[in-house]
């Protein structure tokens, strides 16, 4: 896997779930709501999302902590690149997330594995959907509601507004909060990610698509004839 590739999947992965982005503006007084109001609120919204599709815009930018960026062997040049491709989820567990450009890369899981294709160099990963996996942000949106808020600490800075930010309960999180927004069809149109050495990963969605079937065929991936299948 090339070194862009490699930022790709682990912005994806460690790092993954629309329309022009919404801004997030305080007004005067924003009135946040309890963590009781804010975790009810989430739900309600993750709930009535059973499948949707959307075309997806991720870029990262790193801080000026240039000593961070120097111990993750990136640099600024390579982490502002933006990645284009195409999202589809059907809730409980089944995620499809394809990079179209600038390099291809496909992500899929059906529920109990994941997938990580590279046609150029004809590789896929093969790992097992265990919690880890299962609670990165780019899996979140496909996940089990009662497992997310397990895993979250959910928080809504306004609760007239529809947007939350999910703070991790384990100390070992690859990030440190998770910002969600929601549109007025009521689908994630935004996702901003930081992370503990100073990246944020903004992932826009567009052409969302709401509880419209998906093919089951779009989450069982079968490696091409003659794909080198690495185990982790």
């Amino acid at each position: 896997m090339n070194f862009m590739k490699k930022i790709a999947y682990a912005t994806t992965l460690s790092a993954i779930t629309l329309a022009p982005v919404v801004s997030i503006q305080a007004s005067a007084a924003p009135v946040a709501a309890s963590a009781q109001q804010a975790t009810t609120s989430l739900v309600q919204q993750l709930s009535g999302l059973q499948r949707f599709t959307a075309d997806f815009e991720q870029t990262t930018k790193v801080s000026n902590n240039k000593k961070a960026a120097q111990k993750r062997g990136l640099t600024a040049q390579h982490m502002n690149q933006t990645f284009k491709g195409v999202m589809k989820v059907e809730r409980p567990g089944k995620f499809y997330w394809e990079i179209t450009s600038p390099a291809k890369q496909t992500i899929v899981t059906s529920g109990k594995t994941v997938w990580i294709y590279d046609p150029d160099l004809q590789q896929a990963i093969r790992q097992n959907l265990d919690d880890q996996v299962a609670n990165t942000p780019a899996l979140l949106l496909s996940g089990n509601t009662n497992q997310i808020m397990q895993s979250y600490r959910v928080t809504q800075p306004d609760r007239t507004k529809l947007y939350y930010t999910l703070y991790p309960k384990q100390e070992d999180s690859t990030f440190q909060s998770l910002t969600i927004s929601f549109g007025a069809n009521k689908a994630p149109n935004l996702m901003i990610l930081q992370d503990s050495l100073g990246q944020t990963t903004y992932v826009r969605f567009s052409n969302l698509k709401v509880n419209q079937a998906i093919p089951a065929s779009v989450f069982n991936f079968e490696p091409p004839k003659g794909t080198d299948i690495i185990d982790q």
